[in-house]
């Protein structure tokens, strides 16, 4: 620890110090850190710790898959963990809190992170060490004595119904106008939207059965409006692929997440509407739905929220009706 600390210092103040400065530096630093209990890494960590710490991890992911995790999700688990275990070269099982500290400080330092980010970051170690605690390898985590990163809470904007009829008017194909309308009206994942196929669809009903996170299934629905547009395009289609939504040429392989925010971005260019992803779809149906009335319950088993917190997150209260509200309760 000491080692690395010292050379990510230098590093940092190199370019603004000569060399017979920077080593002065170095020197220094070496007789200040010798006052304090940091631990040294200037020995490279054994193979057979390094086997220990991979297994721990390889065990730990094995475990979150098994509960549900996405393989994205997975992915990012196992990249996160796997910088910060190089990075501090201990064995896992001897990690303090002061290492995790340290790490996350220098992190931050090093990529100007955001506070949201850090906190990602913090969050998943802490469930790492709190899996290993859990299953006895530890006595106690060393994340549990840092708190979560308080991070500045930006009201996030959301489309309104001139943006939406701006960004219909400029559709030049069925498939578009479908993929809009099922977003608006269902506030499905985009991840959700590509995954879906033809058999998914009930227009009697007008519902849909969707594959969300954790591959748990839900039931969610649309308007006539969707209806309608989703049978026009269908009406179209001369290919035999089962998804419901193809590109617009052959092979009509199904689209793809990245293919539906290329086309979704430039239609908002097209449209002069700033900022048209396919999550502010869903942000859009969530705040709309709460503004008419709807119990969070609902939304949340609607949008397959584990947490109720994270719905709340989605539903934007808009000023205009807290003044109503606060006019029709308190005045």
């Amino acid at each position: 620890m000491k080692t690395t600390l010292i050379n990510e210092i230098c590093d940092l103040m190199n370019e603004h110090l000569t060399a017979e400065q920077n080593q002065l530096l170095r020197t220094t630093l070496q007789k200040v850190f010798r006052q304090f209990n940091i631990p040294d890494d200037s020995g490279a960590l054994s193979e057979q710790a390094q086997q220990t710490n991979m297994k721990l991890l390889n065990l730990f992911i094995a475990a979150k898959k098994i509960e549900g995790c996405s393989e994205n999700t997975l992915k990012y688990y196992s990249s996160t963990l796997l910088k910060m275990i190089n990075s501090i070269q201990k064995n896992v099982c001897e990690i303090e809190t002061d290492d995790i500290r340290f790490y996350l400080y220098r992190y931050q330092n090093k990529r100007n992170s955001s506070k949201v980010t850090m906190d990602n970051i913090r969050r998943i170690m802490s469930s790492f060490f709190i899996w290993l605690e859990d299953e006895d390898y530890i006595s106690k985590s060393p994340v549990r004595r840092i708190h979560k990163v308080k991070a500045t809470q930006f009201v996030k904007e959301t489309l309104t119904d001139e943006n939406l009829e701006s960004l219909r008017d400029q559709c030049r194909h069925p498939r578009v106008l479908a993929i809009i309308d099922l977003l608006i009206s269902t506030g499905i994942r985009v991840g959700e939207l590509v995954n879906l196929n033809r058999s998914d669809i009930n227009f009697n009903s007008r519902e849909c059965v969707v594959l969300g996170k954790g591959d748990k299934e839900r039931r969610v629905y649309f308007d006539a409006k969707t209806k309608i547009h989703l049978q026009q395009y269908l009406a179209e289609r001369s290919d035999s692929n089962c998804a419901l939504f193809v590109g617009l040429h052959s092979p009509w392989n199904r689209l793809s997440i990245a293919g539906v925010e290329r086309f979704l971005a430039k239609l908002g260019d097209a449209s002069h509407v700033h900022h048209v992803h396919p999550h502010k779809f869903r942000r859009t149906m969530a705040t709309m739905a709460i503004e008419k009335g709807m119990p969070i319950e609902q939304l949340q088993k609607l949008l397959g929220h584990t947490q109720i917190d994270t719905t709340l997150h989605y539903a934007i209260v808009n000023e205009k009706n807290v003044k109503l509200s606060h006019q029709k309760y308190v005045c």
